[in-house]
Formats: structure tokens, sequence, C-alpha cells
């Protein structure tokens, strides 16, 4: 991880966009912008968390990490949150890993920071106490998708779901990455992003899936997408 120029807002993280000027005026010195890359750990399971992370074009995905090594991912975040919830919830640790899963920029803040912020109370406190109940509903919704719903159903959501965290339509990530992210076989992931490539809904060239259909794709994703954007949509606006 490395310090990069301020050529990144803090604004174009929603959470921090939502402060009033005077809560905005006091995190400022405490905000320090890196550039994340893509398969970069953020932190372990069980490890010590130090620093939370508000991303502003990266997107990071909350992985739990079974005994024998298998992975599945739980949520993600993007420039709608943050990472690092355990740290005003009580805990210093937190049992899943967080992986970059699209390069880019965040602001970090100390552990420190945060908690000294967190306590004053005041929209700051709100927006991330809103934040958590919202990634609970993404983390619920998502282990009864990955319970209920079908591989393409589920990388339908997993697609949308990443799509309205970038700044694009085209998403770096192969099969088998997107596979130890839901948990599934590579060839299911295959199978099922063929379907979507013969029906013109998206096309896969070299490792970056581009979206060409969201009408189409949104018309044939499972509940379980729609749950989730209206949970955020109504608590964060």
């Amino acid at each position: 991880m490395h310090i990069v120029p301020q050529a990144v807002n803090p604004a174009e993280n929603h959470l921090l966009a939502g402060l009033p000027d005077a809560e905005m005026e006091r995190l400022l010195p405490n905000l320090e912008l890196v550039s994340l890359a893509l398969g970069q750990v953020i932190y372990e399971s069980g490890g010590q968390m130090s620093h939370v992370y508000f991303p502003t074009n990266s997107i990071i995905s909350l992985l739990y990490l079974m005994e024998n090594g298998a992975t599945a991912e739980i949520g993600v975040t993007g420039y709608e949150g943050m990472v690092g919830i355990a740290l005003f919830m009580g805990g210093q640790t937190t049992p899943n890993r967080a992986v970059v899963q699209s390069a880019g920029h965040a602001y970090k803040m100390s552990a420190k920071a945060l908690q000294a912020e967190f306590v004053k109370g005041g929209m700051f406190q709100q927006m991330l106490l809103r934040y958590t109940q919202a990634l609970i509903t993404q983390i619920s919704q998502t282990a009864v998708c990955n319970r209920l719903h079908s591989v393409e159903q589920q990388l339908c959501r997993w697609l949308l779901l990443s799509y309205d965290r970038l700044h694009s339509d085209k998403l770096v990530m192969t099969h088998t990455l997107i596979a130890n992210m839901l948990g599934v076989r590579r060839e299911g992931i295959t199978i099922a992003a063929k379907h979507l490539q013969e029906k013109g809904i998206i096309s896969y060239v070299r490792g970056t899936i581009t979206l060409l259909d969201r009408p189409r794709l949104e018309a044939i994703v499972c509940e379980c997408y729609r749950v989730v954007k209206n949970e955020y949509d109504r608590l964060l606006g």
C-alpha cells in the first residue's frame, strides 16, 4: 500500500459526503488517501484492526475463510460504505478477511481517530450505524441467496452489486476469482457466464467482464439484489 497524490476527493465516498461541514473538517486531518491493488488483503481473519477504510473508486470484498482454506464472499463494499465496522461496534478483530476486488483508492483512518469521533455522536455516528444495518442486510441476503438460488442467479446478483460500485461498465475479474468469491466450482461460473454472453447481457474477454445490457440483467436477477439495494437506498439515500 502506498500513498498517492491528493487527486481523489473524500466526498466520493458517500458516507463522508453526507457529513455536515463541521464534522468533515474535524475528520480531514485524520483521512489518508491510499492506493489499493487488486487482490490486496486489507485485514486477515482474527487479526488486529488498526484502521478503517472508506473506498472511493475501489471495491473491497468481505470473505469468510474456512479451516480447509475455502472462502466465500459474505459482503462487498465500495464508495457507498466503509470497511472495519468492528472498530466502532465494540471489537478489535473480525472473523472475516477483507480483500480488494477492484483496484482503486480509499481513505483510511486510524482506529483511535475513528473511535474518538464516533463517541461524539452526531451525523458521523448515525451514518456508520445506518451503513452497518445495510451491510447486515446484504450479508443476510447473501446467505439466503447462496443457499436457495442457482449459480447463475448468484452470479447475476454479484455482477449487479459490483457494477453498482464501479464508475465503469467493465469489471476486471476471472471466472476462478468469482468462483472463490461465491464459494462455488469454477465450471459453474463458466457455464453461467456463457449463458449470459449468449443472451448478449455481458461479454467476457481476457479477464474483463463488460456489461452490455443492464436492464436485461436486472430483469433476470433474483429478488436478493433488489432487497439489498432497496435497503441501502432507504438507509443511506
